[in-house]
């Protein structure tokens, strides 16, 4: 190291960039959930003051999960060919604008026309999001090592629960001191912050970074070639593409996810609103009771993500992944049931965020499963997934809302403990690596869904 000082040589071989080009994904992560969640807590006061009912504000959700669910796949593409970096700063600034317009938007118009300019705003911060996990699956693939896809995973999914967590209270707070519109506005600013970070210090890969040394760079994988080209993103071409959308495994993962994500999304955007209607919480102790599933969701996540990746090293691939899904949605389903029929208000809570601790749990698997799969494509591979994932929002929220609107909640929490059932029993066919061995972090192994050709 001719050159260079010792002390700087030796701090090289300590640091490792990796964790902090995850603080960012984790960063984006939280800030996209205080962005999404804002006006599932703002809808309280923007009803009567806007003159929305609350199946409008359903659909405002909708467009918000439409948008999300129909980029998803493009999203993940769009950054196959792009790159992290400049993906994330584009989508982020979207998003940002996205979120700015809702409480500007009544200076401008009212009735019908507000209603419409809202739901393109909440369709547009869907679709600025819809790239933000597929291509995280891409960053976490190139910049760790197999064996740590899941744990990652499940952190970056804490950033979401603890940004779901924070947004009741802190807009409640916010609203009752300066109104639902300056709320919203300040929370929306330091997503700013954290663009320019990104922009300034993310690269795609490891060997793109400076301050990456040749001892992370071997811990990452970076030492076989062969492992370095199979894990890389790539142009998605016709034919694997083709291979993708008749995967056995992809469907699966979608079809899972699309049920798991009922549950999900009836956790995460209702419960607030359950709280006030149905067991008559006061609007700033809903906001701090509507913390409680969030939280526990976000530990569940961080769990879930450490457990899978232990289980994958004991167990496989196979039922490495398997095992969780099949554990906790039978569990979350018999929660959910309990939370709903609960004589205590304060039991029920303790049910629900029980109960989306449970969800949880699942994150890891379905994502490092979905990356194992994808090898090279992740991006375009959790794009797929988590198209599936959202059509349980967009069929969700307007069951949700309907039956919510008719103080019919019963019906909808049971119609999601069949969905985490259906979720949990799907995992039965999806066969991921060898059922007695570990080969997650085999390096050798050729990609699973096919060969690279012409680019679409």
């Amino acid at each position: 190291m001719k050159g260079i000082p010792l002390a700087a040589a030796a701090r090289a071989q300590t640091v490792r960039i990796r964790w902090r080009i995850f603080s960012c994904l984790f960063g984006f992560g939280f800030v996209a959930y205080v962005q999404q969640k804002t006006i599932t807590v703002a809808a309280e006061r923007m009803m009567p003051e806007l003159g929305l009912s609350q199946d409008q504000i359903g659909w405002l959700l909708s467009a918000f999960v439409w948008g999300y669910a129909i980029f998803q796949l493009p999203g993940g593409i769009f950054g196959q060919r792009l790159g992290a970096r400049r993906t994330f700063v584009i989508i982020g600034l979207t998003a940002f604008l996205a979120t700015l317009a809702t409480p500007l938007l009544p200076a401008f118009c009212t009735g019908t026309a507000l209603f419409i300019a809202l739901f393109a705003a909440q369709a547009l911060l869907g679709c600025s999001q819809g790239a933000i996990f597929p291509v995280s699956g891409g960053v976490f693939e190139a910049w760790f090592p197999p064996n740590r896809w899941s744990f990652v995973q499940g952190l970056q999914t804490m950033g979401l629960g603890l940004g779901a967590a924070l947004t009741p209270p802190l807009i409640v707070w916010l609203m009752t001191t300066f109104g639902w519109q300056p709320a919203l506005i300040w929370t929306s600013l330091p997503a700013l912050a954290l663009i320019a970070v990104w922009a300034w210090y993310g690269r795609d890969t490891p060997r793109e970074h400076a301050s990456v040394s040749p001892q992370e760079l071997e811990e990452i994988g970076g030492k076989d070639p062969l492992a370095e080209e199979a894990r890389a993103p790539t142009s998605l071409s016709m034919r694997r593409f083709l291979c993708l959308l008749r995967d056995r495994n992809v469907v699966l993962l979608a079809i899972s996810y699309m049920f798991m994500n009922y549950v999900f999304y009836l956790l995460s955007n209702w419960v607030f609103l359950y709280l006030v209607q149905e067991r008559h919480f006061s609007l700033l102790e809903s906001g701090w009771l509507a913390m409680a599933p969030p939280l526990v969701a976000a530990l569940g996540a961080g769990v879930g993500g450490v457990v899978t990746s232990v289980l994958c090293e004991r167990l496989g691939d196979r039922w490495g992944y398997r095992a969780m899904p099949l554990v906790a949605m039978p569990i979350a389903a018999i929660l959910l049931l309990g939370a709903v029929n609960a004589a205590s208000p304060y039991l029920a809570v303790v049910g629900l965020a029980a109960c989306f601790g449970c969800v949880e749990l699942t994150e890891g698997a379905f994502w490092g499963g979905a990356m194992t799969v994808g090898r090279g494509d992740t991006m375009a591979v959790c794009g797929l997934m988590n198209t599936g994932g959202n059509l349980g929002g967009i069929i969700g929220i307007p069951i949700v809302a309907y039956f919510s609107g008719r103080h019919m909640w019963h019906t909808a929490f049971l119609i999601g403990a069949a969905f985490a059932v259906v979720s949990a029993l799907a995992w039965l066919g999806i066969v991921l690596g060898s059922a007695g061995a570990p080969d997650s972090s085999s390096a050798d192994r050729e990609p699973a869904l096919g060969v690279h050709g012409d680019s679409i």
